[in-house]
């Protein structure tokens, strides 16, 4: 199709589109974590058991990634993203009649799968309808669906648990994806490159497939900095609600409606302004969306120390609020980072190898460690862990200023 075919307006529904379907990516992502003290009661499960239902889901998912990111560079983007979308949402639904832990440990595994369809092309789709220099400011709306989807999964999960049980939570959720599904399958296909590019005009990697991943020290640097802020931020999303209800004795109906709240402006808010700084102060350096990024981590860590050791829920609350503000600014410009160091023709498998390394280092295994650690020492003392994880999150950032410039020129992204 013809750079002409695909005009502004049409860009916009596209990201419209998309955005609305990795909204609801997270509603049923997260709402697992929103009915966690129902289900342990249900299924009476310890801790470990509870977190592996979340570690599952996100080692099926990591571990689906690589393949569909092949096939991704190699077949039509939008039908990968469409399939993804029905296969995830039928197994939600389905997760709503387990009659038992494994069978909806097997459901979430599935969820798994369908999640990976959508992310490893969704981003690399989004940004071809756009020019390179709006890229982080449209990846930050496009990664709206962190914060506005977890918190309505939050919120969701909370009041249909509360009032009609766990299993119509998921009920609910998972069949509007049903729906966008076939709306997505409609969608047209940018070319790859970019508006503004074509394959002509790009140079090639020096490699082939994902062995030139490998290679990329930015990139590298740019997926273990990911991990960190991962292992962190998915640790602390599935056990905050559960937080809130063991240390502050909040019902699960507020306690998830108060953090949905708070992740949902905290998450907009900063999601935003660090898709605008990155952008601002990418033109002035390379190093731009690595700094705001970087910074963002630094500033957050000692303010989420602050609120899980405070017993004062206001104080708690407030501080989940400015921690949550300041760590969302890496979403878009980390992600835009991805997108800027790996050739067009690669970007799928790119997003592929970064959705398996900071989930396999990251949120597939932090659920069950921090259920493990609160076993141990209590879900205050493992949850004080993840602030360290931020803080090399920012180490990782920095460092990887060193190589961002090179890493840039060699795929034509000066």
């Amino acid at each position: 199709m013809p750079n002409s075919a695909i005009s502004p307006k049409y860009s916009r529904y596209a990201l419209a589109l998309l955005l609305a379907i990795n909204m609801l990516n997270y509603i049923d992502r997260q709402i697992l974590y929103a009915v966690f003290p129902l289900i342990k009661n249900d299924f009476h499960l310890s801790d470990t058991a509870l977190g592996f239902l979340g570690s599952a889901f996100m080692i099926c998912y990591m571990c689906s990634a690589p393949l569909l990111g092949w096939l991704g560079d190699r077949g039509n983007r939008v039908k990968i993203a469409s399939y993804g979308v029905a296969v995830w949402s039928l197994a939600t639904v389905i997760s709503g009649f387990a009659p038992g832990y494994r069978a909806l440990l097997a459901a979430r595994t599935v969820v798994g799968i369908g999640e990976a369809s959508f992310g490893t092309v969704s981003p690399g789709l989004i940004a071809d309808f756009f020019p390179k220099e709006r890229r982080g400011r449209i990846l930050s709306y496009f990664y709206l669906a962190i914060p506005v989807g977890s918190a309505l999964g939050y919120l969701l999960g909370g009041m249909l648990g509360q009032k009609f049980g766990w299993q119509a939570a998921f009920l609910i959720v998972g069949a509007p994806g049903l729906i966008l599904a076939l709306t997505v399958r409609f969608l047209r296909e940018p070319p790859r490159g970019g508006v503004e590019l074509t394959a002509q005009t790009i140079p090639e990697p020096d490699g082939k497939g994902y062995a030139s991943l490998f290679r990329n020290r930015s990139f590298v640097v740019n997926t273990l900095a990911m991990a960190a802020m991962t292992f962190a931020m998915g640790g602390l999303a599935q056990w905050m609600p559960t937080f809130l209800y063991r240390m502050h004795h909040l019902d699960v109906a507020r306690g998830n409606t108060l953090f949905g709240t708070i992740t949902v402006v905290a998450g907009i808010a900063g999601t935003l302004a660090g898709g605008r700084l990155g952008d601002y102060y990418q033109k002035k350096s390379f190093k731009g969306y690595l700094l705001v990024s970087g910074s963002g981590f630094l500033i957050g860590a000692p303010i989420a120390v602050y609120a899980l050791a405070t017993t004062s829920l206001t104080a708690c609350l407030v501080a989940i609020f400015f921690a949550e503000f300041f760590l969302f600014f890496n979403t878009g410009p980390l992600n835009t980072v991805i997108v800027n160091v790996s050739h067009p023709s690669s970007r799928a498998m790119a997003f592929a190898v970064n959705i398996f390394f900071i989930h396999a280092l990251g949120d597939a295994v932090s659920p069950t460690i921090l259920g493990w650690l609160s076993d141990q020492w209590g879900l205050r003392g493992a949850l004080l862990t993840t602030p360290l994880a931020i803080t090399l999150a920012a180490v990782f950032c920095f460092f990887c200023t060193k190589y961002i410039a090179a890493d840039m020129a060699k795929v034509g992204n000066q």
